[in-house]
């Protein structure tokens, strides 16, 4: 379901201020439009196996967001980020949220029907507001893409391919996180 409004609001998510959004749909807006995709069960698995063991290696320095909203500096994008990980220190800003320099990573699995928005528009835009690591996980291919180092023209300088079942390392701010990949669920197998 796409729903196009006109966006004159200083965040993307006061559009939705009041409207009763229906549960097991994930709603972001890209380009003004509100879009509500249903959950799927490979995202669900594969962010059961990734949180605990980021979680751990934070060791309360910083914290995980799972689908919450995140201001960006755009009426027109409002993302819920699968995973993210918030910075040490970052504190909510006036409307209760985070705002996207306070965002070490994210993460986010693809569907068939997210693919456009990970691939590009989420890629583009996470990679102008400067977010260090932005990693894809795709289980119809059964690979993450670590991008890192991004640039303010909307790409990131470096892309790193990790295949399902090898240890995927995050370059977060003066540490590294290992995830082990051996519990992600291929789509089509």
């Amino acid at each position: 379901m796409t729903t196009t409004i006109t966006m004159n609001v200083a965040s993307a998510w006061d559009a939705l201020d009041g409207v009763n959004l229906p549960n097991g749909y994930r709603v972001e807006i890209t380009d003004g439009k509100i879009i509500m995709t249903p959950q799927g069960e490979s995202q669900s698995d594969v962010l059961v196996e990734v949180a605990p063991q980021v979680k751990q290696q934070l060791a309360g320095q910083g914290r995980i967001l799972m689908d919450v909203m995140i201001d960006f500096p755009s009426s027109l994008y409002g993302y819920a980020p699968d995973l993210a990980v918030v910075a040490p220190g970052s504190e909510h800003n006036s409307r209760g949220r985070y705002e996207w320099h306070h965002l070490d990573v994210v993460l986010e699995v693809v569907s068939k029907s997210t693919r456009d928005n990970d691939f590009t528009k989420k890629f583009r835009m996470y990679a102008e507001c400067g977010i260090p690591v932005y990693v894809i996980v795709d289980p119809s291919d059964g690979m993450c893409t670590v991008h890192s180092h991004p640039t303010r023209t909307g790409t990131y300088a470096e892309a790193r391919e990790v295949p399902f079942g090898e240890d995927l390392v995050l370059p977060v701010t003066a540490r590294e996180i290992t995830v082990r990949t051996d519990g992600f669920p291929r789509e089509g197998r």
